[in-house]
């Protein structure tokens, strides 16, 4: 089974979204069985910002007790090898926020793209928060390439549909955005998660909320709050 895991946004070092950090951690433990569970921290969205790797590891490691490692490809060569073993040791992925239209280019200039899609394909959780929630969708709500300019952009399309990030932020914005277009849209609050197996939502989680928009007929955004699980 093929799994995403979507957070709309929140502050890991100030642990507002431990409720969902809680969750990935046991499925990592699951995944694990006896061994001691490892946990991969991808940041090339924040230009692989090592202080964001270290609350992760502070989180993950300090809360629950499961080993870290980090896929650093920002401006640098990298073993190969030695870059397929992390993902290979990996009982789920963890993808950081930032510039998500630099963090797609960057990926698949340095071959990491290839390394993500074949854990995909293995069952191992990918798990990310705003950018690492956004890019597996057809379409995702971001600002990367002017900040405060928000726009669409192309995802991976590993996920049907489009998105938006911080939807309690946003909301307004996107909400004109999917009227204007007459689509179908997922928007995601802050400490909130929507799960997905096989491309279809199954679960969520955390404080917040996650929505389901619709402004197909033109006329008005229908809202519809999502949840299951």
């Amino acid at each position: 089974m093929k799994r995403i895991l979507a957070i709309g946004g929140g502050e890991l070092k100030n642990r507002e979204t431990l409720e969902i950090d809680t969750y990935i951690a046991s499925e990592a433990k699951r995944a694990a069985g006896e061994r001691r569970a490892c946990g991969l921290f991808i940041p090339t969205a924040s230009h692989d910002c090592m202080p964001y790797y270290n609350t992760f590891h502070k989180v993950y490691t300090g809360l629950f007790d499961i080993r870290t490692d980090v896929a650093l490809t920002v401006g640098r060569e990298f073993d190969r090898d030695k870059m397929r073993g992390k993902f290979e040791r990996a009982d789920f992925i963890y993808v950081g926020g930032g510039d998500t239209v630099f963090m797609l280019k960057s990926w698949r200039e340095s071959g990491l793209l290839k390394y993500l899609q074949e854990a995909y394909e293995r069952g191992v959780l990918l798990a990310g928060l705003s950018a690492g929630a956004i890019c597996w969708f057809e379409e995702m709500y971001s600002d990367s390439v002017i900040e405060g300019q928000y726009a669409m952009f192309p995802g991976l399309g590993w996920i049907k549909g489009k998105i938006s990030p911080h939807y309690n932020e946003r909301m307004l914005d996107f909400d004109e955005i999917v009227l204007y277009n007459r689509f179908r849209a997922w928007g995601i609050e802050n400490n909130a998660a929507l799960e997905f197996a096989d491309g279809e939502p199954v679960r969520t989680f955390g404080g917040g909320k996650v929505w389901l928009l619709d402004g197909s007929d033109g006329a008005s955004v229908v809202k519809t709050e999502w949840h299951a699980g």
